[in-house]
């Protein structure tokens, strides 16, 4: 298993795969290693993965997939051994064509991830639960690139933790890195669709969108932890979630 200076962890056909520990947090803290992982689509796990993966001791696997993506890609495979966890958040079908240059990438991805997180919000409050419960084990939430859901997801849980805008945001921005490795697996494992073209917010993921998206997420609701109380996240569980992933 090959881990790198930016906390990423190599797999065959997964390029976006992640340890949280080591960020800092409030107070002198950092997030405990080894205890929640990101990631994009683990159905691309292949048997020569088995190692790394097993040694990382995952017992649980959070998808924020829609059920049709699920159901177009798979599932992570049997041989992983976790429970299997599905949670997807409700929100509208992203419109490409609304993008536009004068709009810019940062600015677009930002409105898109506070539609998700005002549609979405009582499946975004169970899924932080879920990382709030040591019974899970080491745990890794993804979606489909890995990028957007979970970096929501992700951004949302480290604010709680008292890890600061600017980290988060870095953290956000390392999917970017992932893309070349991504775009030659792809255009290798799906030829005929080598010349398709990808839209722009797909490919980048500018650390100002993860600033813009804190930023305004907190005028429109006080606090993230505001904001995830009133979307049904007991206030009990941010003690427990600080309890569990930060080390003092």
């Amino acid at each position: 298993m090959t881990i790198t200076p930016d906390r990423s962890i190599t797999f065959t056909a997964v390029f976006n795969f992640r340890d949280l520990g080591g960020l800092p947090a409030a107070g002198g803290a950092v997030v405990r290693p080894g205890t929640v992982f990101r990631s994009d689509n683990l159905s691309r796990l292949v048997e020569a993965d088995r190692d790394s993966f097993g040694a990382l001791r995952i017992r649980t696997v959070i998808d924020l997939r829609r059920p049709t993506e699920v159901a177009s890609y798979g599932r992570v495979p049997e041989w992983t051994g976790v429970v299997w966890r599905h949670n997807h958040l409700e929100h509208p079908l992203w419109d490409h064509s609304t993008y536009t240059a004068e709009t810019g990438v940062a600015r677009w991805l930002a409105e898109r991830y506070l539609e998700l997180a005002h549609h979405g919000r009582a499946d975004i409050a169970r899924v932080i639960g879920m990382l709030t419960d040591p019974d899970n084990g080491p745990t890794v939430v993804h979606c489909l690139a890995g990028k957007d859901r979970t970096g929501l997801i992700v951004a949302l849980t480290l604010d709680l933790l008292g890890v600061p805008d600017e980290e988060i945001a870095l953290d956000y921005a390392l999917t970017g890195r992932s893309e070349a490795a991504f775009t030659r697996w792809f255009i290798q494992a799906h030829p005929d669709q080598a010349n398709v073209p990808t839209p722009v917010v797909y490919q980048q993921t500018p650390a100002e969108a993860m600033l813009l998206t804190l930023r305004e997420l907190r005028q429109r609701y006080g606090s993230v932890q505001e904001y995830l109380v009133g979307s049904g996240l007991q206030p009990e569980r941010i003690g427990m979630l600080r309890e569990r992933l930060l080390l003092r």
